[in-house]
C-alpha cells in the first residue's frame, strides 16, 4: 500500500470479507458443540469419543498451519486461502454424507473432520497475515480487533446456528460448511486485492534459517505470547464444553435456549475484542498490560466458579472470563502480526495460529477428563494455568524494551556510519 496506508482503510466490503473467514473457521468447532450430546446418543459412542470431533479438526490444522504460512509467504495469501476454503467445505460434505447414509459412520465422520482441519489450516491464520500486509499501525490494530471480534461473533452465532440446524437433524451442520466456504472464497477472489509484493522464492533451507533467526531474536517474548494465546483458547473451548454438558445433563436445557446461554460468555468476549482492537492502536505497553490483566481476570473468574454451584452465578462468572479473553487476544494478534516484515509474517502468524488450534483441540477432552475427577479441581487447575500465563506475560513480554533496544541499535549504526564517512573524508584530504 502507499505510504499513507496508516491513514487509509479498506472499503468496508473488503473488511467484511476478510472478517468472514475467521468467523467461518470458528464455526468448524463451535457450531457442533450444541449437538455433541445428540451425536453421542445417535452413534452410541462415549463422551471422550464425542470430544474427538473437536480435537480431530483442530490437531491436523495445528500441525499443517506452519506449512500453509510458508506457502503463503512464497506464493501469496489468496492462493492459499481460497483452495483451503474449498477443502474445508469438502470435509464437511464427507462428514455429512457419512452421518446420513452410512450404517456405522463414526470413522468417516472423523475422516471428514480431519480434512476440514487441513482446510482450516490455510484460512484464518493466513488471513491475519494478509491483514498485516494490507494495513499499518493503528489501522492494523483496529482491523485485527475487528477480525478477533468476528472470530468471537462466530463463536456467539455458532451455538445458535448449530441448535437451529439440530432441529432438522443433528448432522445438518456438516452440510452448512460448504455453503459458507464457497461464498467466502468467491467474495475473497473478487473483492479483496492482495498487495503487489515481490516474493522472491527462497530455498526451503534458507527460509528455515530465516525463521530460526527470527525466533532467536524475538523468541523469548514471542513464545510467551504464543503460550498466552494457547491458554486463552484452551480455556475458552473447555469452558464451552463444560457448560454445554451441564446445561443438558443437569438442567435438560437444549436447542435454541442452550445456544443462547452458550452465547453469553462468547458475546462478552466478542464485544471486548472489538473495543480493545479500537483502543490499543500502536501502544505496545498498553497491549502488554491488557494481556496480563485479561489472563488474571480469566483465572480469577474460574477460581470463583470452583466455589459456586449456582448456575446463574457461574454463567455470570464465565461472562467475566469472556471479557478477560477479549482483552488478551486482540493485543496478542497485534504484537505477533507486527513482529516481523511481510516476507516472514506468514510463518510467524501461522505458528501462532497453530498453537491456538492446539489449545482448542485439547480443551474439550482435558476438561472432560477433569470433570469426571472433580469440577472444583477442574476450575482451580485451569485458573492456575491462566495465572501462569499472566505471569509469563509480565516477565517475558517486553515489547517496549525491544523497541528501545532497536532504537539504540539504529542510533549506534547511524553513529558508526557517520564516523566511517568522516574517516574516509579525512583520508581523502
Amino acid at each position: 500500500m502507499s505510504s499513507g496506508a496508516e491513514k487509509q482503510s479498506l472499503p468496508w466490503s473488503q473488511i467484511i470479507v476478510l472478517s468472514s473467514i475467521p468467523l467461518i473457521m470458528v464455526l468448524g468447532n463451535s457450531m457442533l458443540i450444541p449437538v455433541l450430546q445428540d451425536m453421542q446418543k445417535a452413534l452410541h459412542v462415549s463422551k471422550f469419543q464425542t470430544s474427538l470431533v473437536i480435537s480431530l479438526f483442530s490437531v491436523p490444522a495445528g500441525i499443517i498451519i506452519p506449512l500453509s504460512g510458508f506457502l503463503s509467504d512464497r506464493f501469496g495469501r489468496k492462493k492459499i486461502i481460497i483452495p483451503s476454503l474449498f477443502l474445508y467445505g469438502i470435509g464437511g460434505l464427507i462428514a455429512g454424507f457419512a452421518a446420513g447414509f452410512l450404517k456405522h459412520p463414526y470413522f468417516m465422520i472423523m475422516v471428514g473432520r480431519v480434512i476440514q482441519g487441513l482446510g482450516a489450516a490455510g484460512t484464518a491464520p493466513i488471513t491475519m497475515a494478509l491483514i498485516g500486509d494490507l494495513f499499518k499501525g493503528s489501522s492494523r490494530s483496529k482491523i485485527l480487533g475487528i477480525n478477533e471480534a468476528s472470530n468471537g461473533f462466530g463463536k456467539v452465532l455458532s451455538p445458535i446456528i448449530g441448535s437451529l440446524l439440530g432441529f432438522i437433524v443433528w448432522y445438518a451442520a456438516f452440510f452448512a460448511f460448504p455453503v459458507f466456504c464457497v461464498a467466502a472464497a468467491l467474495a475473497l477472489w473478487f473483492l479483496v486485492k492482495e498487495p503487489d509484493q515481490k516474493r522472491e522464492p527462497l530455498p526451503f533451507g534458507t527460509y528455515v534459517k530465516n525463521v530460526k533467526e527470527i525466533l532467536k531474536r524475538e523468541g523469548r517474548w514471542l513464545f510467551s505470547a504464543y503460550a498466552c494465546g494457547v491458554i486463552a483458547l484452551f480455556t475458552l473451548f473447555g469452558v464451552l464444553f463444560f457448560l454445554s454438558e451441564v446445561l443438558e445433563s443437569q438442567y435438560h436445557i437444549d436447542g435454541i435456549l442452550k445456544g443462547l446461554i452458550l452465547a453469553i460468555p462468547l458475546g462478552a468476549m466478542c464485544t471486548t475484542s472489538y473495543i480493545t482492537g479500537a483502543v490499543i492502536k500502536k501502544n505496545v505497553v498498553l497491549m502488554k498490560w491488557l494481556i496480563a490483566t485479561g489472563l488474571f481476570l480469566l483465572g480469577g473468574s474460574l477460581v470463583c466458579n470452583a466455589f459456586f454451584s449456582n448456575t446463574y452465578i457461574r454463567i455470570g462468572l464465565l461472562a467475566i472470563s469472556g471479557i478477560g479473553t477479549g482483552l488478551a487476544l486482540p493485543c496478542l494478534n497485534m504484537l505477533i502480526t507486527s513482529a516481523v516484515s511481510s516476507q516472514e509474517r506468514g510463518i510467524v502468524t501461522s505458528l501462532y495460529g497453530s498453537v491456538r488450534f492446539l489449545g482448542v483441540a485439547f480443551g474439550p477432552p482435558i476438561f472432560s477428563w477433569l470433570m469426571d475427577l472433580s469440577t472444583a479441581l477442574m476450575f482451580i487447575s485451569v485458573a492456575a494455568l491462566a495465572a501462569a500465563g499472566g505471569l509469563l506475560c509480565m516477565i517475558f513480554i517486553h515489547p517496549e524494551k525491544s523497541q528501545s533496544e532497536k532504537k539504540q541499535q539504529a542510533d549506534a549504526f547511524s553513529h558508526l556510519k557517520e564516523r566511517r564517512v568522516w574517516t574516509f573524508r579525512n583520508k581523502i584530504r
